[in-house]
C-alpha cells in the first residue's frame, strides 16, 4: 500500500493533544516552533518505514482479532470502527490551546496533521502512556558542569506513532492504541442493535433475542458482531449447514416454528461459529476434535 500523500513535500505540520475534559474526549492544537515541526515529520517517516518492513504488507483489521503488540493492519478511513479517528483528521480546524499541557494527567494522546502541497492531510496518532510515565519521575540534565533536576514539564515525543491515517485508510502499527483512541470498546457495544438488524435481514431462520441481550452486555460477543457484520458473507448461509456445524462444535442450539435457537450459556460459541472460528478435525479415525481458531485468516491459494 501507498501513502495519498507526499512526505517530502509538507506545506503544513500541526501538534495537538487529545485530552478527557469535563467527561468527555476533546482534540486541541497546541503551537510549536520549526524544531519540534521538523521532528514530528520525522517521527511519521520513521512510523511509515516501520511498517514498510512487515511482511506481506497489511492485513485488515478485524475487531474479533487479538492482535499483537505490535502489528501492522488497515482499515478503510469510511469504515464505521474509523468514525473517532476519522473526525480527528477531517477536522477543518482545531481549537488552539497553549495551556493544553499545563496539568497533563488529562492528556490520552498526542497527535500530528501534515498538509502537503497538493492540500492532502495525513494524521499521526500516538497514545500517551509514556507521557504521563515520564513526568512523574525525575529527570536531570547538566548544567555548569553539574547534574540538576529538571522541574518544568517534560514532554517526551516517542520514536514512532500507533497509527497514520490519510484520506483512504487508517494504517495501524499498534492496534492497542487504536483501540484507545478510537473509542472502539464503547462503540462496538453501541453498534450491537444496528449489527443484529443487519445480520438479521440475511439470517431470517435465526432467533437473536438472546444473543442481542448477550453480547449488549459482554464486549467479545459484541466484537464477534461487529466481525461478521464487517464480513459480509452471511447472505448464503445454509441452515442446515449451521446446525449441522454447530453440533459438530458443541454449541447447543434448539429448532422451533422453523427458526434455531441459541440456548443459555451458548451465545458466544453460535458466535464464533458465525465468525468462521469454531472446527472440527479427525486427523485419527474414530477421534474427532474441537478447536477455537484465536485467528481467522484465509489460506492464500
Amino acid at each position: 500500500m501507498k501513502l495519498n500523500f507526499d512526505m517530502e513535500n509538507v506545506r503544513v505540520t500541526e501538534f495537538g493533544v487529545g485530552r478527557d475534559y469535563n467527561e468527555r474526549q476533546t482534540f486541541v492544537a497546541v503551537p510549536v516552533d520549526a524544531d519540534v515541526q521538523a521532528a514530528l515529520r520525522e517521527i511519521v517517516q520513521a512510523t511509515w518505514d516501520v511498517m514498510q518492513k512487515e511482511d506481506g504488507g497489511p492485513v485488515r483489521y478485524e475487531p474479533s482479532e487479538k492482535h499483537g503488540g505490535t502489528e501492522y493492519l488497515y482499515l478503510p478511513v469510511n469504515d464505521d470502527l474509523s468514525a473517532a479517528i476519522r473526525d480527528l483528521h477531517q477536522a477543518a480546524i482545531l481549537d488552539m490551546d497553549s495551556s493544553a499541557l499545563t496539568d497533563p494527567s488529562d492528556v490520552f494522546c498526542y497527535f500530528a496533521r501534515l498538509t502537503d502541497n497538493n492540500n492532502r492531510h495525513l494524521t499521526a496518532l500516538r497514545r500517551a502512556t509514556q507521557f504521563k510515565g515520564v513526568l512523574k519521575s525525575r529527570l536531570v540534565r547538566f548544567l555548569t558542569n553539574s547534574l540538576k533536576l529538571v522541574e518544568d514539564h517534560i514532554f517526551k515525543l516517542d520514536s514512532d506513532f500507533d497509527l497514520l491515517v490519510d484520506s483512504v485508510n487508517v494504517y495501524i502499527l499498534r492496534p492497542s492504541g487504536f483501540e484507545f483512541a478510537g473509542k472502539l470498546q464503547q462503540a462496538i457495544l453501541d453498534a450491537v442493535p444496528d449489527n443484529i438488524k443487519m445480520l438479521q435481514k440475511d439470517l431470517v431462520f435465526v432467533e437473536f433475542d438472546g444473543i442481542e441481550a448477550y453480547a449488549s452486555k459482554h464486549p467479545r460477543a459484541a466484537r464477534y458482531l461487529a466481525s461478521i457484520k464487517g464480513q459480509d458473507k452471511t447472505n448464503n448461509i445454509d441452515k442446515e449447514k449451521l446446525g449441522e456445524l454447530c453440533e459438530k462444535t458443541g454449541v447447543e442450539i434448539n429448532e422451533s416454528n422453523g427458526k434455531l435457537t441459541v440456548n443459555a450459556g451458548h451465545e458466544l460459541g453460535f458466535l464464533e461459529v458465525l465468525d468462521r472460528r469454531r472446527y472440527e478435525l479427525e486427523l485419527v479415525k474414530g477421534y474427532p476434535e474441537r478447536f477455537k481458531a484465536g485467528s481467522r485468516r484465509p489460506i492464500n491459494k
